[in-house]
């Protein structure tokens, strides 16, 4: 690949920066260290953040690319860069669950940590202004956001999602308690998986710890005020990295 010119900042959100490139087809993003909670309510700058979500994004980018899973992935140039194509982002959040934790449990008498078979996948309006709102039939339809067959196509890709990357870290000895994906159309109006998947993302388990929170390595270190979170997201990382082969580069 020849020598990729950054361009202007098409976006930037609370742990991303979107650059455009001197290539139509394809944009720069910058994994930040910044961590944000609760809609950017509590935030803090962790050195070294970014550059663990990037690495971990690519890694498992490329693992559901060996499962045919589209994504906008194209390589990584450097440690806290991504390579992707260009998409038109659905303002919707899919959320898959498969075991009860977390807010579902303030919303349902369920208790935390009950399995959820077959996993529970809930559909938000992705917008802070309004609070991220649960999305009803109703609603996603009064706010035309799909096409019937566009929403079939994300909820069987995300459940796709859901079970390459559940085998994956079931085989890394860590639970993979739920998660949060976006998708996006490219150019040519497929739907592909985008943004990044990664501990900011996943809840994810140490099924070789007992303690509750000792087991912890995810974004609810930085939630709950655990300490740890880099180290928690370099031992994801190291993990991964032990599976999978080197991600592709991109320079």
């Amino acid at each position: 690949m020849t020598a990729i010119t950054l361009g202007s900042l098409l976006y930037e959100g609370k742990a991303k920066r979107v650059f455009a490139t001197d290539q139509a087809d394809l944009v720069a993003v910058e994994y930040k260290d910044d961590a944000t909670a609760f809609n950017a309510l509590k935030k803090a700058q962790l050195a070294g953040k970014g550059g663990l979500n990037c690495q971990i994004s690519a890694h498992l980018f490329e693992l559901l690319e060996r499962d045919g899973i589209p994504t906008h992935y194209l390589g990584m140039p450097a440690a806290n860069w991504m390579h992707v194509r260009p998409v038109r982002i659905v303002p919707v959040e899919v959320v898959i669950r498969n075991t009860a934790f977390g807010s579902l449990c303030k919303q349902m008498p369920i208790e935390p940590g009950t399995p959820l078979d077959p996993p529970l996948l809930d559909l938000y309006y992705k917008d802070d202004a309004f609070g991220d709102p649960l999305l009803t039939d109703a609603r996603l339809e009064r706010l035309g956001l799909l096409s019937g067959d566009q929403r079939l196509e994300l909820e069987r890709l995300a459940l796709a999602v859901n079970t390459s990357l559940r085998r994956f870290f079931a085989s890394l000895q860590l639970q993979l308690v739920d998660f949060k994906i976006e998708l996006g159309f490219t150019a040519s109006g497929e739907l592909v998986v985008a943004d990044e998947i990664s501990p900011d993302t996943c809840r994810l388990w140490d099924l070789r710890v007992a303690d509750a929170q000792d087991r912890i390595l995810d974004k609810d270190r930085f939630r709950q005020d655990l300490g740890g979170v880099v180290e928690a997201y370099g031992e994801v990382l190291k993990r991964v990295q032990g599976a999978c082969p080197p991600p592709r580069s991109s320079k």
